[in-house]
């Protein structure tokens, strides 16, 4: 990850907008779930030694209904939390209006607690409760612990289905192209798409990207092989 700049510029720039959670969970959360459950599918019908064609039509089916679940799940978790935040700003609102003293001694609190003291501590509770909207924001951030960025429920849900479509396709790619030894080689790629996703959310944390891309591919090897048992059993 590469550091950001420390001009007076960049860091106005950088502070006035800040970007939020954005949606890494969301690509995450979709690839994997994108690559297990279109691989289950595929594990299961092929240990049942049913043919390609039940495999991919399966699989598509899951690719494309639970892609549009998650993604709208996804975006009524997003909602709600986003409506929860609304909520909580509202009451705050409501509590400066009707309790200013009590609400002036939290924000007092709260800055203390911040390692603020004495003389610096009165002039930034008096400067803080001076503008309304900055008196909101910490009172939800110091209070509740909510981030002051609002989450974005329609991109959140567009990343999940996104990454859902592009992980899940993996799995079916042999048997649409009809090759030998399809699901050999859909459960190779498949184990690659795991570990590739591991890898890549690597960037925003400090793991190296061999141990994340290693656990993922293990987290998703465990669901393929439970998958492929399960449907062995059903082998005629």
């Amino acid at each position: 990850m590469t550091d950001h700049g420390h001009s007076q510029q960049e860091i106005a720039a950088r502070i006035n907008a800040p970007p939020g959670r954005g949606v890494l969970r969301d690509v995450v959360y979709g690839g994997i779930d994108g690559s297990v459950t279109t691989f289950a599918i595929v594990a299961g019908v092929a240990g049942a030694g049913l043919s390609p064609f039940i495999i991919v039509a399966l699989g598509l089916a899951n690719v494309l209904a639970d892609g549009f679940s998650m993604a709208a799940g996804n975006y009524s978790g997003t909602k709600a939390e986003l409506d929860n935040i609304r909520r909580i700003r509202a009451i705050e609102e409501r509590h400066i209006d009707l309790y200013p003293d009590g609400e002036r001694c939290e924000v007092r609190e709260i800055l203390a607690q911040k390692g603020l003291s004495g003389r610096v501590l009165d002039e930034a509770t008096e400067a803080i409760t001076a503008n309304h909207e900055n008196w909101i924001n910490l009172m939800v951030e110091g209070e509740y612990g909510l981030g002051s960025v609002d989450p974005h429920p329609f991109k959140a849900a567009m990343a999940t289905f996104i990454a859902f479509l592009v992980a899940g396709m993996v799995p079916l790619l042999p048997f649409l192209l009809s090759l030998d030894q399809a699901f050999a080689v859909s459960a190779c790629m498949t184990m690659g798409v795991f570990f590739a996703i591991g890898a890549f959310k690597s960037r925003w944390s400090l793991a190296p990207w061999w141990r994340s891309g290693f656990e993922t591919f293990v987290i998703g090897g465990a669901a393929a092989l439970i998958a492929y048992l399960v449907g062995s059993l059903f082998h005629p």
